[in-house]
C-alpha cells in the first residue's frame, strides 16, 4: 500500500502563492493559464485569481484518444502571439507536459511562448517545469500526494489511482 501524505488546504494555499510571486519576479506575463484537467484545474483557478490572469483548461487525465486534441491545436495557434503558462498538480514523469509539447509544436506552435508551472516537480523527471512550490525525488520519495480536491475521494479510490502508474512508486 503507498503512503498517501495529505496536502492540506492552508500549504496548497501557500503553494499557490509562492508559485504567483515567482511567476512575478520572473518577468514573464502570461497571457492565459490553462489548467491540465484533472489535477491542474483547482491549482490553475487559484493561480489565476491570485495573478489575474485569465484561466482556460485542457483535458489529459480521462485518456480518451484525442479528447484534447481540437483544443490543443487552438492553443498552438494562440501561442504565436500569446504567452500560455499550463499548470497541473505534479509533475511526476514529465509525460503529461511532453505530451502537451509534443501536441504544440505538432501543431505548429510557438514553445518559446508556452511554460509550465506545478505544486510538486519531481527533480528526476524526464521533463522540467518553470515554475514549481515543492520538488521531491521519486528515487527516494514514494509518497502518493492526496491534494485538498482528491481528499473527497474514497481511499480506495486514492489508492487505485496511485497504483496506475505503479513503478512511480516502487
Amino acid at each position: 500500500m503507498p503512503t498517501l501524505t495529505p496536502v492540506d488546504q492552508p500549504e496548497f494555499l501557500t503553494a499557490v502563492h509562492y508559485v504567483a510571486a515567482r511567476i512575478r519576479e520572473s518577468g514573464w506575463e502570461p497571457g492565459f493559464i490553462i489548467g491540465i484537467g484533472r489535477g491542474g484545474l483547482t491549482p490553475a483557478v487559484y493561480l489565476s485569481h491570485a495573478t489575474g490572469v485569465p484561466m482556460l483548461s485542457v483535458d489529459h487525465s480521462s485518456h480518451l484518444p484525442d479528447f484534447a486534441a481540437e483544443l490543443l491545436v487552438k492553443l498552438a495557434a494562440m501561442s504565436g502571439t500569446a504567452r500560455l503558462l499550463f499548470v497541473d498538480d505534479i509533475n511526476d514523469s514529465g509525460t503529461t507536459i511532453t505530451h502537451i509539447k509534443a501536441a504544440i509544436h505538432e501543431a505548429g506552435g510557438d514553445l518559446a511562448n508556452i511554460r509550465f508551472a506545478t505544486l510538486i516537480d519531481n527533480v528526476v523527471s524526464a521533463e522540467r517545469v518553470d515554475y514549481r512550490f515543492r520538488t521531491i525525488d521519486r528515487t527516494v520519495n514514494k509518497d502518493w500526494f492526496v491534494f485538498p480536491w482528491e481528499q473527497l475521494s474514497p481511499v480506495d479510490k486514492v489508492i487505485e489511482d496511485s497504483g496506475v502508474v505503479p513503478e512511480r512508486l516502487a
